[in-house]
Formats: structure tokens, C-alpha cells, sequence
């Protein structure tokens, strides 16, 4: 080993014991924490950072904390790294694993987050360093609402090849994540005369509250095995003068909010004879579908599914992030407009004032034209399938009556319940500091009959960080044991 054990990170002055890379670094570790010397709360290194202090890999380091965080010596919170559990006190037994009372998780579950520590951070910040460097000095003004051409060209391209969306720069709109987008496209669409948009009967509720919040009624849409039903659009027919204009009132469903490619949050494609039917449905009324392709590129057992724009790109209006890619921080999506939408979203978001900064465009677009965006995607779709059959294995083996779905994409997976369980494995969670949701939490409040097509937790596997993966595993097999 090429440094010494006593000089690592926050100067832990560590003595290894036992035999072994991984044991010896877990023993001391364990020593150090019940001897006092490293007192409740104390922030541990990064595995990265104690990995390249010890000139060990950063693995041995991840599981040698995971085993300690399983033990209850350690604790691990997303945001807030790894620390020494603060019941811990000089002379104490290590304290009874997974017991937290609600409201303090020791692991996340929680769908919606990729795993934040895989962020490729020096890449990307050899590409903000071309990028800037590269960049004129009129970038740097007030510039298009739409974005910049860089980033709106890298992507016109990177959509084209990667997702099958047809379109050019000019009708992308860079926003600030899908949340922006929708609420300037609701804006418009209001003005347009739309009253009512249809959505998934589960989903996320800032969504539709952001729909209600620019004076739109949303409608409910049932799901099945194939997906989301969409035969009730046709329900109340279409207006005799078609697409909605300003002033003109449609009281039917003039918009459709849709996740095609990945069902949020139960995991399913929408089958194609209603991707084609939906397609119709806007064809025939002048209706405007808004597809969220929120995690599009992780697509595992079999190859992609196209978006749902490529069958009309004047009907579709197509959403995409860096959310899940990437990272949610950076606060970057955008939106693929119609020809007869572009303009009006774009004077939109500059009335709103709604801005993306321009060092993290300019940054996005060379990481996608470099080849360094589909380089970190492959990486990362083989360390969440790793993640997602690892789930998938454990809970064979320890809770075989639990059946596994929605895993063919995405960060997440359903686990189905028997009938009214969902609160009690919830509480049970809970007190076993494990943070997980269940699917009632996604149904929409008008949803008719059950709280969902099952009872199920909703488990985000990309979420943990790698040092507490395997902790967060073996938490959630006790609960559903």
C-alpha cells in the first residue's frame, strides 16, 4: 500500500487489524468509532477521496462503510455523506441496525434521483473548460429565450440519433427542467383556448398542480397491462373548428401529458396500437400531446423505445432533462416544439424571465457533441442494470412472494403488495430507517375505484450512493421478509 493508514482524509490516525484490505480498514474503522475517537456526527471522507488517500480501490473502501452502516455504526444520507451514527458513545455495543423512528432515514429508496456520486465530474469539467474557452463573448449577454444554438444544435442531433425525435434547432426551447416547460406550454395552451388536459391516472402531483395553477382541469386517463388507456379521449369528440385558438373555449381534452416510453410510476411502455391511436386522436382534433421522456436512455432488456414524437412531430410536443442522466441540479431540460408552438412557447418564457445559465449550456453541448454524454450513459446503464438485477436476485432469495415489475427501464421498480399493505410496509420501513413510497402515493386524486391497479412500493435503485447500496438492500429484503 503506497500511504500509510494514519494518514488519510480528516486525519483519522487509523491501525488497521485483521487480515485484508477491506477487514482491516472495517476493523479500525469500527475501533475508532467505539473507542470515542471519532465522536457521533463526525463526517467520514468520501469513499472516492479515502479510496485516494489509501491508494486502495474505491470499492473495498464502499463496502467496507456499507458493512459498518449495516452494523449501525455508520450512517449514510444522501446529501449529507457518511457519518458516525449518533447514538454511538465510547464504550456502548453497536446499536441494533435499521431501528429509526420516522422522519430519519438511513437509506433512500425514494424514486426520481439518479445516483448522485456517479456524476462524471472531471469530465465535466474539462468540458466546461473547452467550452468556455471556446466560446464568444456575446454568449455570455442576454441572449435567445430559446437557448443557446450550441446546446439546441448538440441536441437536434443527439435527439435524432439516440431518441428518433425529428426536428431542427430552431423549434427546441432549453428550459430548466420539465416542471419550466410545462408551465409555460400550459400558459399557452390556456390562452389557446384549452380548458382541460388528460393525464395518467398515476403520476407526480406537482405536475398536475402546475397544470391546475395555469387554470387547466386535468382528467384522469385508467392504466392496464398495456399501459395507459387512452380510448376515453374520444369520449366527448372533437370541436367542429379543430385546433383551439385563442378565445375559442374547448371544454373536451385539448392536450394529452403522457409518459410513452416508461410508464410513471408503474414501468410501462404504452403498447403501439395506442401510441398510434393517440397519434390519431390529436390528427383528428387538433389535441397536442406532451410526451415526458423523463429516463428514455436506460432502457436494459431489449432495445429502446422510440419517442412518441417521431410519429408527428407536429402533434407532439417532446420533453427531455438532464435529470436523470446527468444530475437534477444542473437545472437543465428541454422542450421539442411543433412548428406552430415554437414561437409562442419562446415569447413565453422570455415574458417569465425564466433564464438557464449559459457556462452550463455551453457545457452540456460540447459533453454531447465530444461523445462524453454517450459515454457516461452506457457507463451508467450498466451500473444500474448491475443495481436493478442485484434487487431482483435479493428479493428472490429472501422474499420470493413479492413479484418484481416495471424493471425493463428506468431507476426504479415496483414491488406488489398484498391487498392493504401498503401503509403498514411503510411504517415498517420507516422504523427501519429505509425511505421508500408507495404506489398510492402517485394516483391522481379523481382516479375512480382503488388506490392503485395493486398495493406496491415504488423502490428507486439508482438513488444510494455505492457505500450504502448494499445496506439499503438488505433493509428493504427485512421488511418484505
Amino acid at each position: 500500500m503506497s500511504k500509510s493508514w494514519a494518514n488519510l482524509g480528516v486525519d483519522l490516525h487509523l491501525e488497521p487489524t485483521g487480515s485484508g484490505v477491506r477487514r482491516g480498514l472495517t476493523d479500525a474503522l469500527r475501533d475508532a468509532v467505539a473507542s470515542g475517537r471519532l465522536a457521533p456526527g463526525t463526517r467520514l471522507p468520501s469513499s472516492r477521496g479515502l479510496a485516494a488517500d489509501l491508494g486502495i480501490a474505491r470499492n473495498t473502501v464502499a463496502e467496507a462503510y456499507g458493512d459498518l452502516v449495516a452494523e449501525g455504526w455508520l450512517t449514510a444520507r444522501q446529501g449529507s455523506g457518511t457519518r458516525v451514527a449518533a447514538r454511538t458513545v465510547p464504550g456502548s455495543p453497536a446499536p441494533a441496525p435499521h431501528r429509526r423512528p420516522p422522519g430519519s432515514p438511513a437509506y433512500d429508496l425514494m424514486p426520481g434521483t439518479p445516483d448522485l456520486g456517479s456524476f462524471p465530474r472531471m469530465a465535466w469539467v474539462k468540458a466546461a473548460r473547452r467550452a468556455l474557452l471556446a466560446a464568444p463573448s456575446d454568449a455570455l449577454g442576454y441572449g435567445d429565450p430559446r437557448g443557446r444554438v450550441e446546446l439546441r444544435t448538440a441536441l437536434a442531433a443527439y435527439l435524432a440519433r439516440a431518441r428518433g425525435v425529428r426536428t431542427d434547432p430552431d423549434r427546441i426551447l432549453i428550459c430548466s427542467g420539465f416542471t419550466h416547460g410545462l408551465t409555460l406550454l400550459a400558459t399557452v395552451l390556456r390562452e389557446r383556448g384549452v380548458t382541460d388536459v388528460a393525464v395518467e391516472a398515476y403520476g407526480l402531483d406537482f405536475h398536475w398542480k402546475r397544470l391546475t395553477a395555469a387554470g387547466l382541469r386535468t382528467r384522469p386517463l385508467p392504466l392496464d397491462e398495456r399501459g395507459t388507456v387512452v380510448e376515453p379521449l374520444d369520449a366527448t369528440g372533437a370541436p367542429e373548428s379543430g385546433a383551439a385558438r385563442p378565445g375559442a373555449r374547448r371544454t373536451d381534452p385539448g392536450a394529452v401529458l403522457l409518459t410513452a416510453a416508461h410508464q410513471f410510476p408503474t414501468g410501462m411502455p404504452l403498447h403501439p396500437k395506442r401510441r398510434a391511436a393517440v397519434v390519431d386522436w390529436a390528427r383528428r382534433t387538433g389535441g397536442v400531446i406532451l410526451e415526458d421522456d423523463y429516463d428514455g436512455e436506460f432502457r436494459y432488456d431489449r432495445q429502446p423505445v422510440g419517442a412518441l414524437q417521431g410519429l408527428d412531430p407536429d402533434r407532439v410536443v417532446y420533453f427531455g432533462t438532464a435529470s436523470k442522466s446527468l444530475a437534477p441540479g444542473l437545472r437543465l431540460g428541454w422542450m421539442v416544439l411543433p412548428g406552430s408552438l415554437a414561437a409562442e412557447v419562446a415569447a413565453a418564457k422570455g415574458h417569465s424571465d425564466w433564464s438557464c445559465g449559459v457556462p452550463d449550456q455551453l457545457t452540456l453541448a460540447e459533453f454531447l457533441t465530444s461523445g462524453a454524454y454517450d459515454r457516461h450513459v452506457r457507463a451508467m446503464r450498466l451500473h444500474y442494470r448491475r443495481r436493478r438485477d442485484e434487487l431482483v436476485a435479493a428479493l428472490a432469495e429472501r422474499a420470493p412472494a413479492v413479484r418484481v415489475t416495471g424493471i425493463a427501464a428506468g431507476l426504479h421498480a415496483v414491488l406488489e403488495l398484498p391487498a392493504g399493505t401498503e401503509e403498514a410496509v411503510l411504517h415498517a420501513a420507516a422504523w427501519r430507517g429505509l425511505a421508500v413510497e408507495i404506489l398510492g402515493r402517485f394516483r391522481h386524486p379523481d382516479t375512480e375505484g382503488a388506490s392503485g391497479p395493486h398495493d406496491a412500493l415504488v423502490v428507486g435503485y439508482g438513488t444510494p450512493p455505492d457505500h450504502a447500496w448494499h445496506g439499503a438492500l438488505e433493509a428493504l429484503c427485512e421488511v418484505l421478509c
